[in-house]
C-alpha cells in the first residue's frame, strides 16, 4: 500500500551512518524520512560505547567541522575523555571518548526528533521500489506491504544484511543480539545486479561489575585536561565521571581456549565470513600469537546508570560456558558473572567499488550506499559515510555539483577512496597510516580544513561559524606577530636560553625561529619575549586552540610546505580526468589485468587509476599516453 506522502530522502537504517545521513539531508532543507527497525535502538552502540582513536579521532573532528553530529554526542554523554598518542607528534594523536550507552542513544534519538524535516518510523525495509527502464530507485517497500516513495534512497543497514549470529554451535538470525536481521533487502539489491560478499564481525562479553575484585586492576584515569570533540563545545565544560581499569591475560586463560578451539564457529568451519585483522578476536589472539603470554584487556563501563562493564579486547564467539571457564582464570574474575555473552555476527555487504565517489551505485540513480555495507567496521568510519552519502544525496537532487573531498583534504576523502578505488575483502578499519598527507590532516585543524565547507552546505550552525572565523582570524594575527617580532640576545633572554639548555643567541632573531627549537613552546617563547622587552605581547586572552595551533604551524612549516608539494604533485595525477565512457579494453599497451581492472571499476581519475591494487607504474604511463593523445585527438605512439 503506498503512503500517502512522498519524502525527498528515504534513510533505511537508523544507526550512526543513518542518522548522520537523515541529519544532513533534514539540515539541507529536504522532507527526510529515517526508518528503523527498531526506534529503540537508533544510534545504538552494538560493540564498545566508545568515540574516537587512532584516525577514528580524526573522523569525528571532520564530521563536526561538516556539521554533523557524532562529535556533539560524545561530548555531551561522554563519561571518560582521552587524547591518544600525546607522546607523538600532531598528525597521530586522536581524542577518544568512552560514553554513556543508553544516554548516547536517547541524545541522538532526540535530537533527530527535534530537527525539521526529519520523520522517524520504526520499520523493516523488504526492498527497493524501482523504475527498472530507467534504472533509478523511487523508493522502498517494508515488510508489512506499506510503500514509502523518494527522490533518493540512502542504505545504512549495518551488520542487518542476512546478518547471522553465533555463539558456539548456536545460530541466531539476527544483525545485533535481539533484533532480526535484514533478508528480503539483500535478496533485492542482488537482483539489482550488485555484487554481495560476506564479513564477519564479533563483539565482546559483558560483565557484572559487583561480580569482580577491582584490587587485581590497574586504574585508568581520563586526561585532565579535556580537548573536547566539537567545536560547538565550549573548552573546559567536559569532566570524566568514571575510571576504566586495565589487566592482562594470562597462559591459563590462553589454555582453556585453546581446549575450546573445536567448539568455535571460527575455527570448526562453521563462519563463512572475513574477520577484522586489526581487531582479531580472543581466539584468533591465541591461535596466531602462540609466543605471546599475555594480551591486554581494558574494562570498561558501559554507562553511570548500569552495572555493566565492557571487556575490551576480549572479542570472542565461544559457547557462553567456555567463556565463564576462560573469563575465571582472569585476575579479579574468579566469581565473575557474565550478563551479556560475547558472539560473531556475519552479514552481507555490498562491494564499494561499485560505487561512485559520491557513495551513489553506479548502475541505479538515486541509490546511496553508507557504512558496514560498504564492508567498514566502526561507529566513525560509518558516521563519516553517511554524512557523505546524505550530503551528496541532497546536492544530486538539488541538481548541484557533488561534494568528494581528496586524500588530500580530509581523511573522509581517504576512507571513501579506498573504498571505491580499491574495495575490500575484509571489515574495513581507518588508520593513520593509510594517509599519504596526515601531517596536514590533523585532528587539530579540522575545522580550518572542513569548517567553510560545512558551512556553504548550511550544516554548520550560524553562531559556530561565526565563533570559528574570529578564532581562525587570531591564529592568523599571531602566526603573523611570531614570525615578525625579533629579539635582540640581551642577557635576560641568554640566561632563560641557558635554564631550558637552549642554544645562546648569536644575532637577533624571531619568535618562530625560536619556536621552531624543539625544547622550546610556545609558552617559554613568549617568556623570552617580555624578558628582551618587547612590547608586542599576544592577544590579551589568546585561547588555547590558537596558541597550540599556531606553535604547530610554526613548528612543523617545513614538514607542513613539503607535504604541500607532495599534495601539488597529487593533483596532477587527479586533474588528469578519465573519459566517464572510454573503452579501456581497447587500449593497446596496458596489461590484461589493468585493462580488465580499469574496464570494471571505471577510475575518474590518473590518480584513481593509479590506486587500484594490481595496477602498475608503467600501467598508469601507458594510460597517461592515451589520455594526451585524446585530448589532442591524435593516435598514440
Amino acid at each position: 500500500m503506498p503512503y500517502a506522502r512522498t519524502f525527498d530522502v528515504i534513510v533505511v537504517g537508523a544507526g550512526h551512518a543513518g542518522c548522520e545521513a537523515a541529519n544532513a539531508c533534514a539540515r539541507m532543507g529536504l522532507e527526510t524520512l529515517l526508518l528503523g527497525m527498531n526506534l529503540d535502538a537508533v544510534a545504538a552502540m552494538s560493540c564498545n560505547p566508545a568515540v574516537g582513536g587512532l584516525a577514528k579521532g580524526h573522523v569525528v573532528r571532520e564530521i563536526d567541522a561538516l556539521g554533523g553530529l557524532m562529535g556533539r554526542a560524545a561530548d555531551a554523554t561522554g563519561i571518560q575523555f582521552k587524547m591518544l598518542n600525546t607522546s607523538k607528534g600532531p598528525a597521530v594523536r586522536a581524542p577518544r571518548a568512552q560514553c554513556d550507552k543508553a544516554a548516547y542513544r536517547a541524545w541522538m534519538k532526540s535530537r533527530l526528533e527535534a530537527t525539521p524535516r526529519v520523520t522517524l518510523k520504526q520499520a523493516q525495509v523488504e526492498e527497493l521500489v524501482v523504475d527498472r527502464e530507467g534504472r533509478r530507485v523511487l523508493g522502498v517497500r517494508t515488510r508489512t506491504g506499506m510503500e514509502f516513495m523518494g527522490g533518493a534512497v540512502v542504505i545504512t543497514t549495518g551488520t542487518f544484511l542476512k546478518g547471522l549470529i553465533h555463539i558456539g554451535s548456536h545460530r541466531i538470525e539476527s544483525g545485533r543480539s535481539g533484533e532480526a536481521a535484514a533478508q528480503g533487502l539483500s535478496r533485492s539489491l542482488r537482483e539489482l545486479g550488485l555484487e554481495l560478499g560476506r564479513l564477519k564481525t564479533g563483539t565482546n562479553p559483558r560483565v557484572d561489575r559487583r561480580s569482580l575484585d577491582f584490587s587485581a586492576f590497574g586504574e585508568l584515569p581520563g586526561d585532565e585536561r579535556i580537548q573536547p570533540f566539537s567545536h560547538a563545545t565550549p573548552a573546559g565544560s567536559l569532566r570524566n565521571r568514571t575510571l576504566c581499569w586495565t589487566l592482562r591475560t594470562n597462559t591459563s586463560v590462553h589454555d582453556s581456549i585453546r581446549a575450546s578451539l573445536t567448539r568455535s564457529p571460527l575455527y570448526n568451519g562453521t563462519i563463512q565470513g572475513v574477520g577484522p585483522r586489526y581487531c582479531p578476536s580472543i581466539e584468533d589472539k591465541v591461535v596466531r600469537f602462540p609466543e605471546k603470554e599475555w594480551h591486554q584487556i581494558i574494562i570498561e563501563p558501559e554507562g553511570l546508570d548500569t552495572q555493566e562493564l565492557y571487556l575490551n579486547g576480549l572479542s570472542t564467539s565461544l559457547p557462553e560456558e567456555d567463556q565463564y571457564a576462560f573469563l575465571r582464570r582472569l585476575p579479579g574474575f574468579d566469581h565473575v558473572e557474565i550478563m551479556r555473552p560475547g558472539y560473531a555476527v556475519e552479514y552481507d555487504f555490498v562491494l564499494p567499488t561499485q560505487l561512485h565517489p559520491t557513495l551513489a551505485t553506479r548502475d541505479w540513480q538515486g541509490l546511496y550506499l553508507a557504512g558496514q555495507i560498504n564492508g567498514t567496521s566502526g561507529y566513525e568510519e560509518a558516521a563519516g559515510q553517511g554524512l557523505w552519502a546524505g550530503i551528496n544525496a541532497a546536492l544530486w537532487l538539488k541538481g548541484l555539483a557533488p561534494l568528494v573531498l581528496g586524500r588530500d583534504q580530509a581523511y573522509l576523502g581517504v576512507l571513501v577512496d579506498d573504498l571505491v578505488s580499491k574495495g575490500t575483502q575484509e571489515p574495513y578499519r581507518l588508520f593513520t597510516s593509510l594517509a599519504e598527507f596526515r601531517l596536514l590532516l590533523r585532528q587539530d585543524n579540522a575545522d580550518l580544513r572542513l569548517m567553510d565547507t560545512g558551512a556553504s552546505l548550511g550544516l554548520v550552525d550560524p553562531d559556530v561559524y561565526t565563533a570559528f572565523k574570529k578564532r581562525r582570524d587570531r591564529l592568523e594575527r599571531e602566526l603573523d606577530r611570531l614570525e615578525k617580532v625579533r629579539l635582540d640576545p640581551r642577557p635576560a633572554v641568554q640566561n632563560l636560553l641557558q635554564e631550558w639548555e637552549s642554544p645562546s643567541l648569536e644575532s637577533p632573531c624571531t619568535l618562530g625561529e625560536l619556536l621552531r627549537r624543539p625544547e622550546l613552546d610556545w609558552t617559554r617563547v613568549d617568556a623570552l619575549r617580555a624578558a628582551a622587552g618587547s612590547s608586542v605581547a599576544p592577544e590579551q586572552d589568546l585561547e588555547p586552540w590558537v596558541r597550540e595551533q599556531a606553535e604547530i604551524q610554526v613548528k612543523y612549516q617545513g614538514y607542513i610546505q613539503r607535504q604541500q608539494i607532495q599534495v601539488a604533485q597529487f593533483k596532477k595525477l587527479e586533474a588528469q580526468q578519465i573519459p566517464e565512457h572510454w573503452d579501456f579494453l581497447g587500449l593497446q599497451g596496458l596489461s590484461s589485468e589493468a585493462r580488465q581492472k580499469f574496464s570494471k571499476l571505471r577510475p575518474r581519475s590518473l590518480g584513481q587509476a593509479s590506486r587500484i591494487s594490481g595496477v602498475t607504474p608503467a600501467d598508469i604511463s601507458v594510460l597517461w599516453v592515451h589520455l594526451e593523445a585524446s585530448q589532442r585527438n591524435v593516435a598514440p605512439l
